[in-house]
């Protein structure tokens, strides 16, 4: 079975996303343990908004950053379980 154009291009877009969400997540850290300028949590939010919310929860697990901060341990699962449910609705009805 092929995959739609349309579905082709979003997989590559979830990976693109991915990717960004998890290097600024690291880039956020080196640069917090070396006392430099600081990613905003709003451009974090927002790349997990986007669809990097699954790989930026595996890297903040991974490297143990914002790890304490109640708005990413609750916003970023719940970012997944809103664009889970959102690709089966999509699924569903498509």
């Amino acid at each position: 079975m092929q995959l739609a154009n349309f579905e082709q291009i979003f997989l590559v877009y979830i990976a693109v996303i991915s990717l960004l969400a998890a290097v600024v997540t690291v880039l956020d850290k080196i640069f917090a343990a070396a006392g430099l300028w600081r990613v905003p949590e709003s451009t974090l939010i927002i790349l997990a908004l986007a669809g990097g919310s699954a790989a930026m929860l595996v890297v903040m697990h991974l490297i143990r950053h914002k790890t304490r901060k109640k708005k990413f341990m609750v916003g970023i699962p719940a970012i997944i379980l809103f664009q889970v449910a959102a690709g089966v609705l999509y699924f569903i009805y498509k």
